[in-house]
């Protein structure tokens, strides 16, 4: 892909299942990321992430809420930032990764700590990019410091304080209001499964744990693989609920953060609220205890 591209076009309404990375689609992702309509990974591709993105925004301009791109929803949304600027990768970047994460969660148990595995799977998560979009962008790039790539300049961490969580199940997005009612961030969301449902009703944030262990216990989670007993995973990216839990006071359930941002929405839950780990970030900074957390269909 040629990152010059995606400086002078305009976006416009996405094409159908491309069958790579589109520069238009890049472009509209990272200005929605900026308004606080999160289309989740930024990867290129059109999908349902995309579309409830723009109806996301639209909610918060006040706009007819449709889904659809059209020219009121692009002036609005177009900016004079670069949508794409370079970054030079430093040491600190080559630090603290792992080899692998092992599927099994006794493997994973023993680690001391479920870090990125590459500078590559760490930067795409800084920059909210999918890592087959940064390799796209950066098809020579050996990814290691002290060399230039090109990024996705995605927006500022949303600031403000919600005073009640809507969890759409249907849609698969969650919704920050504040105390007047104003939309401050929408999200893509994993919202439990078939055969793991999220929770019903209005529950409450109880609190807010950053860089959690995760207490694997099968007789009350799930069952994973041949395994038994109680675990303790380390805390980590890849946890299995990422770098945050916002704890609900429904008991065993929250809103967390994924080592698999790129399956948002995309596959099914245990039950729990699933965000990208940036996401859930951000949304841990605009709740405290007693926020309300509504469950709707």
């Amino acid at each position: 892909m040629d990152t010059a591209s995606i400086e002078t076009i305009s976006i416009k309404a996405p094409r159908k299942k491309p069958a790579k990375p589109d520069a238009a689609i890049v472009k509209l992702q990272i200005f929605l990321d900026r308004a606080g309509a999160s289309p989740g990974v930024i990867d290129g591709l059109d999908g349902t992430n995309l579309s409830k993105a723009i109806s996301g925004f639209e909610a918060m301009q006040r706009l007819p809420v449709d889904g659809k791109l059209d020219p009121e929803v692009t002036r609005r949304l177009e900016d004079q930032v670069p949508a794409i600027q370079a970054y030079a990768i430093t040491t600190d970047d080559g630090n603290d990764l792992v080899d692998s994460i092992p599927q099994d969660y006794s493997r994973q148990a023993e680690m001391d700590h479920l870090s990125y595995t590459s500078i590559a799977e760490k930067l795409a998560e800084r920059f909210h990019m999918d890592v087959g979009l940064m390799k796209e962008l950066n098809p020579t790039a050996s990814f290691v410091p002290g060399e230039t790539i090109a990024v996705a300049v995605p927006g500022q961490v949303r600031t403000g304080a919600a005073k009640r969580l809507e969890v759409h199940r249907k849609s698969g997005q969650v919704f920050a209001f504040a105390q007047d009612g104003s939309l401050l961030a929408v999200y893509p969301a994993t919202i439990g499964s078939k055969e793991t449902p999220s929770p019903t009703g209005t529950h409450k944030v109880k609190g807010v744990a950053r860089m959690p262990t995760y207490i694997y216990n099968p007789k009350v989670n799930f069952q994973q693989g041949n395994n038994r007993k109680i675990l303790k995973l380390p805390s980590g990216p890849n946890n299995p609920v990422g770098t945050v839990w916002i704890d609900l006071t429904e008991p065993t359930y929250g809103i967390h953060g994924t080592p698999e941002p790129e399956l948002i929405d995309k596959v099914g839950s245990h039950g729990c609220v699933r965000l990208t780990n940036w996401d859930v970030e951000e949304l841990a900074g605009m709740v405290k205890p007693g926020v309300v957390a509504k469950f709707l269909n």
